[in-house]
């Protein structure tokens, strides 16, 4: 069935409780999904923190895993693309969104569900710790230790809450008012927050002037300023952004706002979370209503009047966790039965993203450099192709000349489809990953040409692709003092996606020009990072890779290699690959080809480090699509290559799983290999290991044990 080519641009910023409801409903019901539609939700963050278990994860009563919805994987499941970035701004007219560090994303819907930050005005900021954004508190909060005090700005339920909860880790909590009482919505609850305070020894300092000390302010939210700067209707205590019943934005019908950044402005809501989640089926259907049929109506959202607001009290009685009820002017507890309520419904509300799967269908191949050709096709077809001519080894980047100055000219040439979906990202790892080719030879890059592919669209959608693909090229080349100086588009048919490939120009001084080898007796090989990215991408298309280690993958592999030349040229590099489709095995194989007969590698087991989640994954049976194919480089282990020491039951396949940005592997003089590793590690590259050495063949010979 073939595809229609989308004709629309819709953006999602923020990953709040409306967009993640959003999100799950059109996964769920494909037809109410805006037609021939690109979609894109861009946030801070891999993950949403769902707001109701956070005071049981700072009480320690739940792992911080149990409260974060993983966006990459919704996204993925529900066919949207992911974009991770901070927005700055937007420009209405121009229907763009802004994004620090790349360029602005056009639209023609945009919908705002960004949560909010913590209001101060009218408080001394006195250093206080702000509880929203919530990752930054979350972090400041598992710092905090038992015994400290613990001074609280605000009178609120985060608050209350907050407080019992760090109470319940033994921390010693005041709670300062700005007035005489507490604000929990009604008398009755008011009361109640106080007894349970008071039973906790939690004191309440009132009437607290402005800037008396605090360690946390919970003092109310605002919307991001941007909001307000960008010219929208706003709410002018809040900053919320005012909206039709609809949610359209007032004055503003291609943009729509819900959660704690809208607000209705004929029917307003404090934010709550309650609010978010029953605003998502009418958010959904206007989005797909107004893409295609901007001039026709909108289905008006009538909120409820109150919302149930239950409050856990962290767990620190004896008896066990309680929980308190709030219902307009209704309040009931402490008790138990409400906190098991509570539990009930918080626990149910992350079932519906964590029991998501995905649809069922044929494995996907893998992407990135696991997308390329076996190692023995590609070698039978060489061979056919020079039946009689000389067998070469093949070298990262070939020597295409020499300049006036008598550096040598290096080229290379690599590329794969969209490793992933972010096309700025794609471009960025792209680019990394073909400079690193001229980087394991010692060049530095001075030109590059780009192939890109975009997959058949409406022309806007088309003109975005290209210009965040090589807006992503370009952010790896300004650094580097290296140029896109040309290249070539074309358009995918057939359903083909996006795919970038790159001609990578350099230049190196002959005296630095390394090749693959050969090794040489006494040498040691220097990994410069963790292997273990094919698994990750493999088990992330699964569903099955946790967004920690996706967050600690994609940090780790926008770090740029190229400082890693003159570092290792200092020390004396003597040859160097880098690790990628083939994995290490493979091109550790293309070293020793490079080499001769008499030398072998003893690789340290323990040494060879990984990737957050790679080795687990293995040892559970995961691996990439490309990996049977690399499976025939596990026979150097009963050659030239011998492991030293115990390793995982995952090891060997993390030997031959392939890399895309994957690490350096540098032969250097056993003498200058502390001196390197100390470099590398001030570098930036604290990962960096002597993983192995080189020994004469027969001395291998000789250690081996015998057989049987």
């Amino acid at each position: 069935m073939t595809t229609a080519p989308e004709r629309h641009q819709l953006l999602l910023a923020g990953g709040g409780h409306s967009h993640v409801l959003v999100l799950r409903r059109w996964l769920m019901r494909p037809h109410t999904r805006p037609p021939c539609t690109r979609i894109t939700l861009v946030s801070r963050h891999g993950t949403a923190l769902y707001s109701g278990l956070l005071p049981a994860v700072v009480a320690g009563l739940e792992p911080l895993e149990a409260a974060a919805i993983d966006l990459r994987r919704l996204c993925t499941l529900a066919g949207v693309t992911f974009v991770q970035a901070e927005i700055t701004g937007l420009d209405p007219a121009a229907r763009e969104l802004r994004l620090a560090g790349r360029p602005p994303l056009r639209f023609d819907r945009l919908s705002l569900d960004l949560g909010a930050v913590t209001a101060i005005s009218g408080w001394s900021a006195g250093g206080a710790m702000a509880v929203k954004p919530l990752e930054p508190f979350l972090a400041w909060a598992e710092r905090r230790r038992a015994g400290e005090p613990l001074v609280i700005r605000g009178g609120g339920a985060a608050a209350v809450e907050l407080a019992l909860a760090f109470r319940a880790r033994g921390m010693a909590c005041e709670l300062l008012l700005r007035g005489d009482a507490l604000h929990l919505g009604s008398e009755a609850a008011n009361r109640a927050g106080e007894r349970l305070l008071a039973q906790a020894a939690i004191p309440i300092r009132r009437r607290a002037p402005a800037e008396a000390p605090a360690d946390l302010a919970c003092t109310g939210s605002r919307a991001p300023a941007w909001l307000a700067a960008a010219g929208l209707p706003v709410d002018p205590g809040s900053g919320r952004v005012l909206t039709e019943s609809s949610l359209a934005v007032i004055g503003h019908p291609a943009l729509f706002a819900s959660g704690d950044c809208g607000l209705i402005a004929a029917d307003p809501r404090p934010p709550s979370g309650v609010w978010a989640v029953r605003s998502a089926p009418v958010l959904a259907e206007n989005l797909r209503r107004s893409l295609a049929d901007p001039a026709g109506p909108l289905q008006p959202w009538r909120p409820q009047a109150r919302a149930l607001q239950l409050l856990g009290d962290g767990g620190w009685h004896p008896a066990g966790p309680r929980g308190l009820a709030f219902y307009g002017p209704v309040a009931l507890g402490p008790s138990h039965w409400i906190w098991r309520w509570k539990q009930r419904i918080d626990r149910a509300f992350m079932a519906r993203f964590a029991a998501l799967q995905p649809m069922a269908a044929a494995a996907m191949a893998c992407r990135g450099c696991a997308a390329k050709l076996g190692a023995a096709p590609l070698a039978a077809a060489l061979a056919r192709l020079d039946p009689g001519g000389p067998r070469r080894p093949v070298e990262d980047a070939a020597v295409v000349g020499s300049g006036a100055d008598g550096e040598l000219l290096l080229q290379s040439v690599d590329g794969f489809p969209a490793l992933v979906d972010d096309p700025w990202l794609n471009g960025r790892l792209t680019t990394l990953h073909a400079c690193s080719d001229l980087w394991a030879s010692g060049a530095a890059v001075d030109s590059v040409q780009a192939l890109v592919t975009v997959p058949e669209a409406a022309a806007a959608i088309q003109e975005e692709l290209l210009l965040q693909t090589l807006a992503g090229v370009c952010s790896v080349l300004e650094p580097l003092g290296a140029a896109l100086v040309g290249g070539h588009t074309l358009e995918g048919r057939d359903g083909a996606g996006l795919a970038l490939a790159l001609t990578v120009n350099g230049r190196v001084a002959p005296a630095t020009h390394w090749g693959k080898g050969p090794l040489r007796p006494g040498d040691v090989l220097v990994l410069s990072r963790p292997l273990g990215s094919g698994v990750l991408f493999a088990a992330a298309m699964a569903g099955a890779a946790a967004p920690s280690w996706l967050e600690a993958l994609l940090e780790g592999m926008q770090h740029s290699q190229a400082p890693l030349v003159p570092l290792l040229a200092a020390h004396g590099c003597r040859a160097c690959t880098d690790i990628t489709g083939f994995g290490l095995l493979g091109h550790l194989g293309e070293m020793l080809d490079a080499s001769g007969a008499g030398v072998a590698v003893e690789l340290e087991a323990a040494a060879i480090t990984s990737w957050p989640g790679a080795l687990e994954l293995l040892e559970r049976g995961l691996a990439s699509t490309l990996a049977p194919a690399n499976a025939d480089a596990l026979a150097l282990l009963e050659g030239p290559v011998r492991l030293v020491g115990a390793g995982s039951g995952g090891l060997a396949g993390l030997l031959i799983d392939p890399q895309t940005c994957g690490p350096l592997l540098a032969a250097l003089p056993a003498a200058e290999a502390p001196a390197a590793l100390a470099a590398l590690h001030q570098a930036g590259f604290p990962e960096a290991r002597l993983i192995g050495r080189v020994v004469s063949r027969r001395a291998a010979a000789a250690t081996s044990p015998a057989p049987g």
